[in-house]
């Protein structure tokens, strides 16, 4: 009988662990898309220098301001249609994108590592892709983004895995050095600047975050998946030729999050 009794208390308590892990699963999905909408606002607003938080949404349109029921993430773009609800212009799909976006990153978390620590891979996964997002649309990525990443990547090591400290500052030395060698070395052979000095921060963030092995392979995915989006390109029917150029930091951003989720490769 005592026997029966513990057996059933464990299994209450995994029946009550379970569910709690539903719930936080369930609320990490319920704010991914309302952090994907706050994410546009950023993407839209930091590097043209307006304010972030204490600002009235507007319609760009006819400036009309907001109402409550205009800002419900997903619902209230396909509720009216993708129109302003005052003016009736078209809004595009820059919002929805983003909140989708932010969506998938949350569930692509909880699949690859469930809660808790699927927060942090979102954490780290929406700040990339609003740096991601901002480079591929304005073609600069913010020291308001990329230093505050930096440090988040080292404060994580030293909370979450301390041992690894070292790493993690040696990964970010190596990150910076490397792409502002590589920007150096093409200036040098091409006569004109090809990568900017954000995208040695993002790199260097980048290393901050998975340590001194993943470097290397970041660069290398991050490649990789430009190449990938310029045959895409190709196949859409745009050309790139020898002066076109592409925003780097999105490549990099897809490159380490991949990382960071699946890990660095063993050699």
């Amino acid at each position: 009988m005592t026997n029966l009794c513990r057996w059933l208390s464990r299994a209450r308590r995994g029946v009550e662990d379970g569910a709690l892990l539903d719930v936080e699963a369930a609320s990490l999905v319920a704010v991914a898309a309302v952090i994907g909408s706050f994410l546009g606002v950023v993407v839209r607003r930091l590097p043209e220098g307006k304010p972030i938080i204490c600002s009235r949404s507007r319609c760009e349109s006819c400036q009309a301001v907001l109402a409550a029921r205009d800002l419900v993430p997903l619902a209230s773009w396909f509720r009216a249609r993708g129109r302003c609800r005052l003016c009736g212009i078209r809004l595009g799909w820059f919002y929805p994108a983003i909140e989708i976006a932010a969506l998938l990153i949350a569930l692509i978390a909880l699949a690859v590592d469930g809660v808790p620590r699927a927060w942090l891979d979102c954490l780290f996964g929406w700040w990339l892709l609003t740096l991601g997002w901002i480079d591929w649309r304005h073609w600069v990525l913010p020291d308001a983004l990329t230093l505050p990443l930096i440090v988040g990547g080292l404060v994580t090591a030293a909370l979450f895995d301390p041992d690894h400290v070292l790493d993690r500052a040696l990964g970010a030395a190596l990150g910076y050095l490397a792409m502002r060698a590589i920007a150096t070395a093409y200036r040098a052979t091409r006569g004109r600047d090809g990568l900017g000095g954000g995208d040695a921060k993002l790199l260097c963030a980048a290393g901050a975050w998975l340590g001194l092995a993943a470097v290397p392979q970041t660069l290398l995915g991050a490649a990789l998946v430009a190449l990938a989006a310029v045959g895409g390109l190709r196949l859409g029917g745009i050309r790139l030729g020898a002066q076109s150029a592409l925003p780097f930091g999105p490549f990099i951003a897809a490159a380490a999050w991949a990382l960071w989720l699946w890990g660095p490769l063993s050699l």
